[in-house]
């Protein structure tokens, strides 16, 4: 669906309530009532058969008998009512709806006759069971909130229309204001991701707050929280942490509640700061608002804290461990200012204590002099109620250093003011804090706060960076055999199994590249675990472990299912026999098909890992690591993440586990090698994208030291019904890599290129590309004179999410041995989707001494069949009017020329359908 009457909806010029009454405690006569006391600009119109007049207005018998058509249709009508309302708004050409209407069940038939009469007229609604849109800047109440909002620079989304009214009192109470305030409601038709993607671009916004109970759709929920996370702040508030809370959301809201891990890592992938209460909700907006930090903006944690009291200034620095910062290490020039400064009784350090008797200018001075530090990323300025000091010149003095500092540097550094006792919520807001607030200082009641402001700056910071990482290369390891691994899968499938034996959970790990212990298997009859073991002794094997496979055994180790460290291949053969005899006593119902013989591994000083793949109701394949072993679940030492995964991303999922201390290195250990750990994690998400039967996969334990990693033990359960699913796997809640699309351009002259879809590692060929180009070429592709491309633009053209963008990257000839890549950078072929998915703007360009070999052609043909693939409806480009190269291709591609030119660009289009 179009995301076209969005706008319309949360922008109405004018409004019909279709079931406005005065009857108490309806819905309708609280929206119609609202709407009229709240001064709504344009005509608002109540429906009613039973009623001439509602509230002293007309009232009209249908929506068919209205003046005029609204902009916005609100639905307060009996549940069995609401399709034909929902299809008369439409027949009278409106495009937008509000429907407050509870109890509409999503399996019924009101719901999809309800969603079927909106497609038919491509009407766009909220709801149902939504409590209402505010809009303060318009004036616009349409909503059973008890109050309207104050007007501000705040969107709020809701999944609950409960908390909304307490949070704009709250809100309130401490002067915030919103521009939008929307409760979702069902999500029957616009989502939570429709709105994160009209706000993104939204200039009332500057940032973006969510009250989260679940997702249902995660594929589309995460590229829209990408893409608005990427240009202004958006914090999330989730409920259900816990089982049970999880459980009552799910009952509450309709959405699948899911992993809370999980859903922690979902949203910091998606760049989203989540935070645990209403307070810190509004905490983070009041530091972000005022403080905007830019993808590949970069923040450290040292933090200069100045203060009128000592006390204060302790609880300050006591905070600053607990956001990950530190106190700053004040420079002897830093020093030397502040001793001319302070009394000289005063001890010179951070905190910097200025006395209880500070005036204005020992405020200015000292907080410019802590800002001018290098060792300073960022400044705490503190103010303790004073009989001896002014309130408001203390204010002015801060407000004159932080204006000087901003004006001296374009990224200047972020200041954080505690005005000790402010408590705007009893009206205790004074006029020093009003200067504050005026210079677009964040304002906090108490140092604890004031620091975790920062905090949350510098939680975002860091969310950015990560966003914007270029990720070293992969580590070159063996190329996965997906053809073995799927006969392998489905030969368990075949024989009607959904978990496939130890064998052969190893051996499709080799097959997908991740390495193994050497592993032979053996029939349950005597000598043929003796001849495994031979086997194995040949190829250099001295040691042996000794496994059963059984689909009845799931943790084998538990019952006798496993002997390890035996000494020979006849040890082997007696062990075989005393484990049968063994589990034929303690579970006999089990089914042993014969055994696993592997080599018993020495490596004293690894460590024991788990890392695995699962499926999640909403997020779809899910990555874990963590500590690992026979207590792996006593160790509860675990983190997740979605795929797919490259080496940076991997080396952070690391990170989020107690373990990753350990495999640090510590006295006599030596560093386990974390990137053969990382590449492991990057293949299982490659292993999650090839492979969709595979539902579960445990590595358990996964060994690893200083010289690597291998596979142990390994478990994986399929789905038969999936047995023959090809790839990629659709339930990725993040579009990974498209492998599927690499290929190879036939150009003019006869030679080929091959081409592929960009990866975020090629970054470093991006750089050397545009190096290459003349600068004409730069100006023609981004209508701009420069002399190098920033690398903050290098990380948004290779980092793309694929679900709306692809960028096909061309490659000259690898030599014979090579990789298909490992060429030179020939050119690039973009398209990115508008967020509804209708068009896609496209962009060319080749290396500067390459034109005339017809790659740009190629490239372009490459774009046109994607986006046909893809279901887009047009492809469109802006085209400076002297890049006649350009507009000569798009002419004999089929592209539609606009007559008139605006500002030397010309507009080019072409209509795939």
């Amino acid at each position: 669906m179009t995301l076209e009457h969005v706008e319309t909806l949360l922008s109405p010029r004018s409004i019909a309530v279709i079931g406005a009454t005065e009857r108490d405690g309806a819905l309708g006569r609280t929206v119609f009532s609202q709407l009229i006391e709240t001064g709504f600009e344009g005509p608002v119109w109540a429906v009613n058969p039973k009623h001439e007049t509602v509230l002293g207005l007309p009232c009209f018998e249908s929506v068919e008998a209205l003046p005029g058509v609204p902009s916005l249709g609100v639905v307060a009508t009996p549940r069995r009512t609401v399709p034909e309302v929902i299809d008369a708004l439409g027949a009278l050409g409106c495009r937008a709806a509000l429907v407050l209407t509870p109890g509409i069940a999503r399996d019924g038939p009101l719901w999809s006759e309800m969603l079927q009469a909106a497609r038919r007229h491509g009407l766009r609604f909220i709801g149902p069971h939504s409590s209402g849109l505010l809009r303060p800047p318009q004036m616009l109440a349409a909503s059973t909130a008890p109050m309207s909002p104050l007007s501000g620079r705040l969107a709020f989304l809701s999944q609950s229309g409960s908390i909304i009214g307490g949070v704009i009192a709250w809100a309130a109470s401490r002067g915030i204001g919103f521009s939008h305030v929307v409760s979702v409601g069902d999500q029957a038709d616009v989502s939570m991701a429709d709105l994160l993607d009209h706000l993104a671009t939204d200039r009332e916004s500057r940032a973006i707050l969510l009250y989260l109970e679940g997702i249902d759709d995660a594929q589309s929920f995460m590229p829209a929280a990408r893409a608005a996370a990427r240009v202004k702040p958006v914090i999330a508030l989730k409920g259900g942490r816990g089982r049970e809370g999880a459980a009552a959301a799910s009952s509450h809201s309709g959405a699948l509640a899911g992993t809370d891990a999980l859903f922690d890592a979902a949203l910091a992938r998606a760049g989203i700061l989540r935070i645990n209460t209403i307070v810190q909700l509004f905490d983070a907006a009041e530091a972000l608002d005022h403080l905007r930090l830019r993808a590949g903006q970069s923040l450290g944690g040292r933090i200069g804290i100045v203060t009128n009291g000592g006390g204060a200034g302790v609880i300050a620095a006591d905070a600053v461990g607990e956001i990950g910062g530190r106190v700053a290490t004040l420079g002897d020039e830093t020093r030397a200012a502040l001793a001319e400064l302070l009394p000289s009784w005063a001890k010179i350090g951070n905190p910097v204590d200025i006395d209880a008797a500070a005036d204005g200018e020992r405020y200015r001075r000292s907080l410019a002099a802590v800002l001018a530090d290098p060792d300073v990323d960022a400044a705490v300025v503190i103010n303790c109620p004073s009989a001896l000091a002014d309130d408001r010149a203390a204010a002015e003095g801060v407000v004159e250093a932080v204006t000087a500092s901003r004006k001296q540097s374009f990224r200047s550094k972020p200041v954080f003011a505690c005005w000790l006792g402010d408590d705007r919520a009893i009206g205790q807001g004074t006029e020093a804090q009003a200067l504050l607030e005026k210079a677009d200082i964040p304002l906090f009641p108490t140092p604890t706060e004031t620091v975790r402001g920062f905090g949350y700056l510098l939680a975002r910071a860091r969310l950015l960076e990560e966003i914007t990482t270029v990720p070293p290369a992969t580590p070159p390891g063996p190329k996965a055999d997906w053809d073995a691994a799927r006969a392998i899968i489905k030969g368990a499938a075949a024989r009607g199994s959904r978990r496939l034996n130890e064998a052969e959970a190893k051996a499709v790990l080799t097959a997908c590249g991740i390495p193994t212990v050497s592993t032979a298997t053996a029939e349950p009859r005597p000598g043929a675990a003796r001849a495994a073991a031979e086997a194995l002794a040949r190829n250099g094997v001295r040691r042996f472990a000794l496994k059963a496979l059984s689909d009845d055994l799931v943790h084998k180790s538990d019952v006798g299912g496993v002997i390890l460290d035996i000494a020979n291949p006849d040890a082997v053969a007696e062990a075989a026999a005393r484990m049968l005899a063994d589990l034929a006593w303690r579970v006999p119902e089990a089914q042993i098909s014969g055994f696993s013989v592997q080599e018993t591994l020495r490596r004293p000083l690894a460590h024991e890992l788990i890392c695995g793949i699962s499926d999640d109701p909403v997020f779809g394949p899910a990555l874990l690591f963590g500590a690992g072993g026979l207590a792996v679940e006593a160790m509860d030492d675990v983190a997740m993440a979605l795929p797919p995964l490259d080496m940076a991303l991997a080396h952070r999922l690391i990170a989020r586990t107690h373990v990753a201390r350990l495999l640090a290195g510590y006295r006599t250990q030596p560093a386990a090698d974390l990137d053969a750990i990382a590449a492991v994690l990057v293949r299982l998400g490659e292993v999650a994208r090839a492979l969709p039967m595979i539902t579960e996969l445990d590595i358990n334990p996964l060994l690893a030291d200083d010289s690597g990693c291998v596979a142990l033990d390994a478990r994986i359960v399929i789905s038969r019904r999936l047995a023959d699913a090809p790839a990629p796997n659709p339930r990725f809640a993040i579009r990974p890599y498209p492998a599927e699309l690499e290929g190879r351009l036939k150009l003019r002259d006869g030679t080929a290129a091959f081409c592929r879809p960009v990866r975020p590692e090629d970054a470093p060929r991006f750089a050397e590309f545009f190096a290459r180009a003349t600068p004409e070429d730069l100006r023609l592709r981004f209508f701009s004179r420069m002399k190098e491309v920033p690398p903050a633009m290098i990380a948004r053209l290779t980092q793309i999410d694929y679900a709306r963008a692809i960028a096909f990257v061309a490659f000259e000839p690898s030599a014979e041995g090579e990789a298909e890549d490992a060429g030179e950078m020939l050119g690039v072929g973009r398209l990115a989707t508008e967020a509804s998915g209708a068009a896609a703007e496209f962009s060319v360009m080749v290396r500067s001494d390459l034109k005339g070999r017809g790659l740009g052609r190629a490239l372009m043909e490459r774009l046109i069949e994607h986006g046909r693939a893809e279901g887009i409806a047009t492809i469109w480009g802006e085209v400076l009017t002297e890049n006649d190269g350009m507009l000569t291709l798009a002419k004999k591609l089929g592209f539609q020329r606009a007559d008139n030119a605006s500002d030397g660009v010309v507009h080019v289009e072409l209509n795939l359908r």
